[in-house]
């Protein structure tokens, strides 16, 4: 029988710890890919949940209230499509999304552009 997929984001897949976000970007590898760098590195642990951070700069956006609202773009993206990086990773991995453009995208332009990087991220990670 198939296993139910969880659309959630939960606590335990949100990064905070400083340690962690040195570590990401003090040994992660990167990606660009329009409007995201991705940074990302291997947890090493049997541990298999991703850790996510998503970034809007300010000096994109100015105002709280367009970076708010890009966050919740990107996060919703990520909540309905971690799947495609859960399906092909046994670890889990620390990873950040930056959202580094001038525009303000459609959510449907957000999850193009962020399933399109779970993929890359995916195939940069079996090679």
């Amino acid at each position: 029988m198939a296993q139910k997929r969880r659309f959630t984001f939960s606590k335990a897949e949100r990064l905070k710890s400083k340690k962690k976000i040195e570590e990401l970007f003090k040994n992660g590898s990167s990606f660009h890919l329009y409007p995201f760098l991705v940074r990302f590195v291997s947890k090493g642990e049997e541990d298999t949940t991703n850790e996510v951070m998503i970034s809007v700069p300010k000096k994109y956006h100015k105002l709280a209230v367009k970076r708010n609202l890009i966050k919740r773009r990107v996060r919703e993206a990520y909540r309905l499509n971690k799947h495609l990086l859960n399906e092909n990773c046994a670890n889990g991995f620390l990873l950040a999304f930056m959202y580094l453009s001038n525009d303000i995208l459609s959510f449907q332009e957000i999850q193009e552009k962020l399933t399109s990087a779970l993929h890359r991220l995916s195939k940069e990670v079996e090679a």
